[in-house]
């Protein structure tokens, strides 16, 4: 049973994975989880394990997060959505590539660092520069306190090198993970374009819509002076969505 949702269009571009045009159609009743015999709890559709586009069995490290993945496959109608299937996505990712690419994918976590978003301030109008400090400096914090990842703010666009030492912090702490966490962390870093934000979310110290907002406030004032316009309203809600999932990824994991 190959017949799993193709992984993130970006994902498999980056990873080499060809995707596929073909139509799915649901083919299981049932879905439930199980404990699998080499450890970890599997999704089961009529009692068998589907696979990954790399043939791999859909086995996850906990059964909350077997549970979030199943959901998933049991929400699906006639027609197969893959885009309706984030949690499936990641979960693919972490088995079938992440373990053959967990350095170059800590350097490009750490790579956000060196230009996190929460570090770099508008240099104007005020009302917007007082915001980001007032909101951005106690992740700031949070991040040297907790993580002793020290991070420098500062004004305008022009980059300002970071710290040896907290770069190398953070790249750590992505090896230290899971293949599972670390493609949660992957995914979250790019979407808020933040290390700071994501690991808060990763640690459970901040939610994930919270943290979407926190990494727009710049796009967040300029809707509040000009107005939103729907397409751009349904690409933010996508995002938010996306960055609520990843929250209930982490949390699923434990």
């Amino acid at each position: 049973m190959s017949h799993i949702p193709p992984l993130d269009p970006m994902v498999a571009a980056r990873k080499g994975f060809r995707e596929t045009q073909e139509t799915v159609r649901r083919f299981w009743t049932a879905v439930s989880v199980g404990p699998h015999n080499d450890g970890g709890w599997a999704v089961l559709l009529d009692g068998r394990t589907p696979k990954t586009p790399a043939k791999a069995l859909l086995v996850l490290p906990t059964q909350a997060a077997a549970h979030l993945v199943a959901d998933e496959w049991a929400a699906q109608g006639e027609i197969v959505e893959p885009s309706t299937m984030p949690a499936t996505r990641l979960a693919s990712t972490a088995i079938d590539r992440i373990g053959q690419a967990r350095e170059p994918v800590a350097d490009e976590i750490a790579a956000y660092a060196g230009s996190d978003v929460v570090c770099y301030l508008a240099e104007h109008p005020t009302p917007l520069v007082e915001r980001q400090q007032r909101e951005w400096e106690p992740w700031r914090d949070w991040a040297a306190r907790e993580m002793g990842v020290a991070l420098e703010p500062a004004t305008g666009i022009v980059h300002r090198p970071q710290s040896p030492d907290a770069i190398a912090r953070v790249k750590a702490h992505a090896l230290a993970m899971d293949d599972f966490r670390l493609t949660g962390l992957a995914t979250a870093v790019p979407l808020l374009g933040s290390a700071v934000l994501a690991l808060a979310v990763e640690q459970g110290a901040l939610a994930g819509g919270v943290a979407f907002d926190l990494s727009r406030i710049d796009e967040l004032f300029q809707e509040e002076q000009w107005g939103v316009d729907a397409e751009a309203a349904e690409r933010t809600q996508a995002r938010r969505a996306e960055a609520d999932l990843l929250d209930r990824w982490f949390r699923a994991l434990g």
